[in-house]
């Protein structure tokens, strides 16, 4: 992983989705009831990431103490986002079907996500000695100076 020594920002004067969508494991003895759960994502960010045209530009994985796993996710556009979770014939219908069979309600596993669209010049990034993460990632970087230099500025400077 290349690091970029200095200071970098997104370059990127586009609308973007951002989907964070996650798990908690509430009973670790249940393995039984989360662990296919944490093993479907995998397999989707694959066929997400097979196709160009779904709209999914990439992700990032994080974790939150020893329960929760999250996965940042960004699209093109919500559109995208919600025809790939509807398509009964892509990955997520079935896991989606399959988690409300197996867990349901039962409080074992929880699951959450959150949507966010984001407009052009309504979000900034800064990236200081770091391989390209996050939204700098999936649309590329530019050093943070000139008019990248302050956050202010970042929020609606145009790409070079």
């Amino acid at each position: 992983m290349q690091i970029h020594p200095g200071r970098f920002t997104a370059d990127c004067s586009h609308p973007v989705v951002v989907f964070v969508i996650g798990m908690r494991i509430n009973h670790f003895r249940k393995v039984g009831k989360w662990l296919p759960v944490a093993q479907a994502m995998g397999p989707m960010i694959q066929e997400l990431s097979a196709d160009p045209d779904s709209g999914f530009l990439g992700s990032e994985f994080m974790r939150q103490g020893l329960r929760t796993f999250v996965l940042i996710q960004y699209w093109r556009d919500f559109e995208g986002l919600e025809a790939y979770a509807r398509d009964r014939d892509q990955l997520h219908w079935p896991a989606w079907t399959a988690f409300n069979k197996a867990i349901g309600s039962d409080g074992t596993v929880g699951i959450f996500h959150e949507t966010y669209v984001v407009q052009s010049g309504d979000y900034e990034t800064i990236y200081g000695n770091m391989p390209q993460w996050g939204l700098g990632k999936v649309a590329g970087i530019a050093p943070a100076t000139g008019s990248r230099n302050e956050a202010r500025s970042r929020m609606s400077a145009p790409a070079d």
